[in-house]
């Protein structure tokens, strides 16, 4: 199998790949598996995951990694989104961080 392309997903969007990809034909095992996992987890729809994607873009300090965990975890509070962000927690303003979780909270 060859790597075409690679980029980071959300857990909604990957639901959907997935999807697409069970209409096609039969999926692996591990994909079967993947599916199964998140259509327990993912709770956003798709088209709020964009949505949301749109604000957090507007939030320069995030990379696409912070704002694809975000949208996966929906931090509700600061000690969420420490456990979301990591290390990488302190180099955020306070102002960010209140951007970000206003962000999540219209979703």
């Amino acid at each position: 199998m060859e790597t075409i392309d690679e980029k980071l997903v959300s857990d909604s969007e990957a639901k959907e790949i997935i999807e697409g990809r069970a209409k096609e034909g039969e999926l692996k095992y591990e994909q079967k598996n993947a599916l199964e996992i998140l259509r327990k987890f993912a709770t956003i729809t798709l088209e709020n995951a964009k949505k949301l994607e749109e604000e957090l873009r507007k939030i320069p300090s995030l990379r696409d990694r912070h704002i694809v965990a975000i949208i996966n975890f929906l931090p509700q509070d600061r000690d969420d989104l420490r456990a979301v962000l990591h290390k990488e927690y302190n180099n955020f303003t306070e102002e960010d961080l209140t951007l970000i979780l206003d962000a999540v909270k219209k979703f």
